[in-house]
This record gives C-alpha cells, sequence and structure tokens, in this order.
C-alpha cells in the first residue's frame, strides 16, 4: 500500500468519463463547489501553468538562482533563501510520508492534472510558493510583497480547483512553507549581519 501511494497520482479525467457525482460532505463538498464555481477552461489553464512552474519548486529554485546571478551583492541572501525553499518542499515530502493522506479521490471532484504521487498532506506546491514569496518578497522590497501574497493566495487556490488537494492540505503547506521561511530568513540576516557589521548603520 506505502508503494502505491508513493506511484504517480491519476491522470487528468475528462467530463465524458466521470461519473455522476454521489452526495460530498465535509471538505470533499467544498473542493467540489470550488471548482464547479471556477475551474473553466481559462482558470484552469492558468492552473495548470502555476502547477508546472511549481512541480518540485522547480520554478522557484530557478528565480532563486536568477536573482544570485543578477543581484551579486546579495548572492549569498538569494543562493541561501533558494536552499531554503528547497527545504520546505523537503519538508512538505517528509511530512506527507508520515501522514500518508490519499488525494481527493470523489465522483464529484474532478482530477484536472496529473501529480507525482497520490499523496495528498501538505501542499508541497503551496509550501514551497510561500516559502519563496515571504524570502524572495524580503529581498525584493516592499513593492513586491502585495505580488507575493497574491501569488500564495492563486497557488493554493490552483490546487482546488485543479482536484488535486482538500482546503486543509493548502492551509497547512502555506503554514509551513511561513515556518520554515521565517526561520531561514532570521538565520540569513544574521549571517549578512556578521559579513557586513557596518551596514546596519
Amino acid at each position: 500500500m506505502a508503494d502505491t501511494l508513493d506511484r504517480p497520482g491519476p491522470h487528468p479525467t475528462s467530463d465524458a468519463a466521470r461519473t455522476p457525482a454521489a452526495p460530498a460532505s465535509g471538505e470533499t463538498a467544498v473542493l467540489a463547489g470550488v471548482q464547479n464555481a471556477l475551474a473553466n477552461g481559462p482558470s484552469v489553464r492558468v492552473a495548470r501553468g502555476m502547477s508546472l512552474f511549481g512541480e518540485h519548486a522547480a520554478g522557484w529554485l530557478a528565480i532563486g538562482v536568477a536573482g544570485a546571478v543578477l543581484d551579486r551583492p546579495r548572492r549569498r541572501e538569494w543562493l541561501g533563501s533558494a536552499a531554503a525553499v528547497a527545504f520546505a518542499h523537503g519538508a512538505s515530502i517528509g511530512v506527507k510520508r508520515v501522514v500518508r493522506r490519499r488525494r481527493p479521490d470523489h465522483p464529484s471532484v474532478r482530477v484536472l492534472v496529473g501529480t507525482p504521487s497520490r499523496l495528498s498532506f501538505p501542499s508541497s506546491h503551496a509550501t514551497s510558493t510561500t516559502a519563496a514569496a515571504v524570502l524572495y518578497g524580503g529581498l525584493l522590497g516592499r513593492r513586491s510583497r502585495i505580488a507575493a501574497t497574491a501569488t500564495v493566495g492563486l497557488m493554493a487556490l490552483s490546487r482546488l480547483v485543479l482536484g488535486v488537494h482538500y482546503p486543509t492540505d493548502v492551509v497547512t503547506g502555506t503554514a509551513l512553507g511561513a515556518a520554515v521561511a521565517t526561520g531561514a530568513r532570521s538565520v540569513i540576516r544574521r549571517s549578512a549581519a556578521r559579513r557586513n557589521p557596518t551596514s546596519g548603520g
């Protein structure tokens, strides 16, 4: 059973392949409601693009590396932030393997994107996106924080639109990413202060 859950998740299902929706309750009903309201063509395409960008935190790691290349005075901070994003992603995978919650599997929920495993809790996309938003947002300044916050919300919502996570998966992933990023940011700032003792005035 453990090996089965670690295998890739179900492939996207077409409307033709769906069975009639049975009564849903709790988080499944919330998830089905989100899909009924938002899972139309344009939003699904955007959600799939975000899913691809955030898969294995690859897009966020690429941004961290680009920051290190373009912002050489703060190269260590960018690389440290990217490492923290990778750590956050890894932490979410570790929690998944302990909790072993199955992804949504109900006739009322459409699976609109493939997944690397059948494990659901927490959302690794939400975890790494939140970590990147906190860490990179801190490096880019106040003007970027609104966009960073919006990106976290959109990524979390996209996982519901695609039918691959329950609401508590994305909420917990967001909290985990924020916790890792907050701790990492403190470490990164102390390290930068030790290297530049006069920078703080």
